[in-house]
């Protein structure tokens, strides 16, 4: 019995992996805190690869979700070094199976590091899933504010999921012991902390993008923001596009989304995009 409620926590908490395209599960690389939480990308050197002007002036740091390895996110962060950004990523300490506050508090030192590396007064936040709520416990509880200029989430339960909550429906408990998921349990005495108050704090701008065929986040307006956010749903402009709550982190129209976000130019996604 415990070996079967086991497995199907993993299912849920080990599909950021097992269900990327080209992608096998397996442990991070062995070194440093530093070497297993991060991967940097180079920029990409042609100035004329950078678009509009200061496009590349922020560092874009890549959150990964529950159980999210680093090499996941590679192909966003291609994407994003193609296009002039220099891209980070940043894996969850422990793959995020732990309290999101305190992978919030490590979090907070990495933006730290990325920046006396870099040089940059701000960083700009892409964040996936779990990702997404680490950051923006980083930017409300923590005094983030300041060093973030554009924070982006795909697919984050900000309000909570009902995919959490039916793990104890199934008689799992408490998502079996799994804290991350716990707190991602809509009515969770975290997600009460973190949605007091304003759902944008500071001047940072804020996007959330979601999509109707989220198997994770249900219901999926569960991942949109108030108070100024720009929400955007894939199908509201793409009727016909079908992305999964895995795909926004490899998407070539979400993509497009995340690009126009990071260079504050107006939402209008591509759906033919690859």
């Amino acid at each position: 019995m415990l070996f079967r409620k086991t497995a199907i926590v993993l299912a849920f908490a080990l599909g950021a992996t097992i269900a990327v395209p080209g992608v096998a599960a397996s442990a991070a690389p062995a070194g440093t805190a530093t070497e297993q939480t991060s991967t940097h990308h180079a920029p990409a050197s042609s100035p004329a690869a950078a678009g509009p002007a200061d496009v590349a002036d922020n560092p874009v740091i890549i959150v990964g979700g529950l159980s999210g390895f680093a090499f996941a996110y590679s192909p966003l962060a291609a994407r994003l070094d193609a296009d002039g950004f220099r891209p980070f990523i940043y894996e969850l300490p422990g793959l995020g199976f732990g309290d999101i506050p305190t992978s919030a508090r490590a979090f907070a030192d990495y933006v730290d590091q990325v920046r006396a590396t870099t040089g940059a007064a701000r960083v700009d936040l892409v964040g996936h899933s779990e990702g997404g709520l680490v950051a923006r416990y980083y930017l409300k509880r923590l005094g983030g504010t300041g060093a973030v200029g554009r924070y982006v989430s795909l697919g984050s339960p900000q309000h909570g999921t009902y995919v959490a909550n039916i793990i104890a429906f199934l008689g799992l408990g408490s998502c079996a012991g799994v804290v991350a998921c716990q707190q991602m349990a809509i009515g969770s005495d975290f997600l009460a902390n973190l949605n007091a108050g304003d759902d944008t704090p500071g001047s940072v701008s804020y996007t959330t993008i979601r999509t109707w065929q989220d198997q994770l986040v249900r219901p999926v307006d569960n991942a949109a923001l108030a108070d100024g956010a720009s929400n955007v749903l894939i199908q509201g402009w793409c009727p016909l596009r079908v992305v999964g709550h895995l795909g926004l982190a490899l998407d070539g129209t979400t993509y497009t989304v995340i690009r126009q976000a990071l260079r504050d130019e107006s939402i209008h996604p591509n759906c033919w995009a690859v």
